[in-house]
């Protein structure tokens, strides 16, 4: 701001000053003019100068704050020796698992259900239930406050970060897509694959014909955070990751809530090809993406309070048949207006 009019009032010294001994005849006008361009070659060192003194003051704090995250120690660490997995079979198992965020309110009370290597479970319930944290606890994005999660019989405190989230794959609702190129985001599941690999990694999430379609095929740029891309597209090109990940582990939340029908469609083709043969946990609002599921849990007041099949839980009338009479209702009348 100082450097801004300090610019200007040269201007109008020059101009004021350089007029008057024009007009008393004392200089000509060439020179008055000459004066005036002498001013941009003055201060143009003093912007530069400016510019760089922000710039480097920007830069040393933003230096400050990376350094103080770099120094911080993560609350999830690995146990002394741990164990690193070989071949899991993916069998989950929660037992009596109490949680809570640092503020002590309770968000799960004593839950414990086993989910079979191989099997299928959905997860459903009101916003807030505590369906995501659920599938946040079992990569460890946090660590029970009580109680204990298994894989395959081993509490998951004693096998390896790494390990233990290289065999987990988890389909988002919101899916980040990096600026880059296609296979570059789908490289991301498996950072060392081939092209041959991510071709079939595309295939198998029924996107190839799309990005054969392009002019650029795989090397298309995507954009930041997929701008260049539908929310459909972006979905399958972030369950290509999971196919070229191939883990044991299968997390959907909420992956296709946010698409129309038509993409919903197309990605529930490719969500179930990607569950075949794993385990896979479920969350999601619309119930008709989930009736064949092995089980059902109704997640609600911090705990399980409806189990079964589809069927069985309609049976029992409760809270889930509620949610699907309520579901049905609206496709009726959705169907009515069309």
């Amino acid at each position: 701001s100082g450097n801004h009019f300090f610019q200007g009032m040269l201007y109008v010294v020059i101009i004021g000053v350089g007029g008057l001994l024009v007009a008393s005849g004392q200089i000509e006008a060439a020179s008055l003019a000459a004066f005036a361009l002498y001013v941009n070659v003055f201060v143009s060192p003093l912007e530069i100068l400016i510019e760089f003194t922000e710039m480097f003051q920007k830069g040393f704090s933003g230096f400050v704050r990376f350094e103080e995250i770099m120094k911080e120690i993560p609350e999830i660490r690995n146990c002394e020796n741990p164990i690193v997995l070989k071949n899991p079979k993916g069998e989950i198992e929660f037992h009596n698992v109490d949680f809570s965020y640092r503020d002590g309110e309770p968000v799960l009370n004593n839950i414990s259900f086993k989910l079979p290597a191989g099997r299928h479970i959905a997860l459903v319930g009101p916003s807030g239930g505590g369906k995501t944290t659920i599938c946040s606890l079992i990569p460890r994005f946090y660590d029970v406050v009580k109680g204990s999660i298994t894989l395959d019989g081993t509490d998951i405190r004693k096998i390896s970060l790494e390990s233990l989230r290289q065999n987990i794959g988890i389909v988002q609702q919101d899916v980040y897509l990096f600026d880059g190129t296609i296979a570059d985001n789908i490289r991301y599941g498996k950072p060392n694959a081939t092209d041959e690999e991510v071709l079939e990694a595309a295939k198998k999430a029924n996107i190839l014909d799309l990005i054969e379609s392009m002019p650029n095929g795989i090397y298309t740029e995507v954009g930041e955070r997929g701008t260049r891309l539908s929310g459909g597209q972006k979905q399958r090109i972030s369950i290509a990751r999971i196919f070229l990940k191939d883990p044991k582990i299968l997390i959907l939340d909420e992956a296709t809530s946010a698409l129309d029908n038509e993409s919903e469609r197309i990605v529930q083709q490719s969500l179930s090809c990607l569950a075949q043969g794993r385990t896979c946990l479920t969350i999601a609002h619309r119930l008709s993406t989930i009736r064949n599921s092995d089980e059902i849990l109704v997640v609600d007041q911090e705990a399980i309070v409806e189990r079964g099949t589809h069927e069985e839980l309609l049976e029992v009338n409760g809270i889930y048949a509620d949610y699907y009479r309520l579901q049905f209702k609206d496709r009726e009348q959705d169907e009515l207006i069309s």
